[in-house]
């Protein structure tokens, strides 16, 4: 698979992964209304996005990126600190 069958890949599963999220998102009742989808149609939705999450995960890997990295706010505290290391004076030779 080439980087462009691949980026087109990509697009593709992101499209598709809003579209189901939105089609998810319109059809949800309010509490304590009856849900519109069978209990088989639930589970198949969640195996779809599954699915989509794991070839991303595959696409990700296959490109040499990263995928633990998670989004931070830039005022969050840090969990590293730097720390600068001194040398200690050294012994004068006579």
């Amino acid at each position: 698979m080439t980087v462009r069958d691949s980026s087109k890949e990509q697009r593709i599963l992101r499209v598709l992964r809003t579209v189901l999220g939105n089609i998810v998102k319109d059809a949800t009742p309010e509490p304590g209304m009856p849900h519109p989808f069978q209990e088989s149609t639930v589970h198949s939705i969640r195996d779809l996005f599954g699915l989509i999450a794991e070839r991303e995960a595959e696409l990700a890997r296959e490109a040499g990126l990263n995928t633990n990295e998670k989004p931070y706010y830039t005022d969050e505290p840090r969990q590293s600190a730097e720390v600068t290391l001194h040398r200690p004076p050294g012994k004068k030779l006579n």
